[in-house]
């Protein structure tokens, strides 16, 4: 397995609870997030959300797909949500959002695993390729977002993890 520190910067000319709602109605994607294919529901979690399960199912930039489960595991509205993946990538996705001036600035940290056998096999030379298409995909995501809410995208950056 290959592990892969992802970090993806949003800035949106937004109100910091309309980007949490959009975010945590994960539902809805698919409609806003080109590369979104499909969000199944498998368990529904507390009124917060907490423990909710569902599948998801990525398209990307590349020729290939991804499902995973995806459990959220923390919920603190409207500034963090983290969440527990299984499948085709194993790992943490982390939320964080907060508001500067009339913005909200959110970042999103995803650690995972490859665990598709061809993935890692062949990560040793396509790293490169899976970190661009992620960010490609993440890209895809502010604008869609922004597009999404009516509001205009200030900033849509891929920094290495800290």
């Amino acid at each position: 397995m290959r592990q892969f520190n992802l970090v993806t910067t949003w800035q949106l000319e937004s109100a910091i609870d309309r980007v949490w709602d959009a975010i945590v109605t994960v539902e809805k994607w698919p409609r806003w997030w080109r590369f979104v294919r499909a969000v199944e529901e498998l368990e529904k979690g507390d009124a917060d959300g907490l423990g909710a399960l569902r599948n998801y199912t990525w398209s990307s930039k590349l020729p290939y797909r991804l499902t995973f489960a995806m459990r959220v595991t923390a919920v603190t509205r409207p500034t963090y949500l983290e969440g527990v993946a299984v499948g085709d990538l194993t790992g943490n996705g982390r939320w964080r959002l907060e508001t500067e001036g009339g913005t909200t600035r959110v970042r999103y940290e995803w650690t995972v695993f490859t665990t598709k056998r061809w993935m890692n096999a062949l990560a040793p030379l396509l790293e490169p390729a899976f970190r661009w298409n992620h960010h490609q995909v993440m890209a895809e995501g502010g604008r869609g977002l922004a597009k999404y809410l009516g509001v205009r995208l200030l900033a849509n950056e891929a920094a290495p993890a800290r």
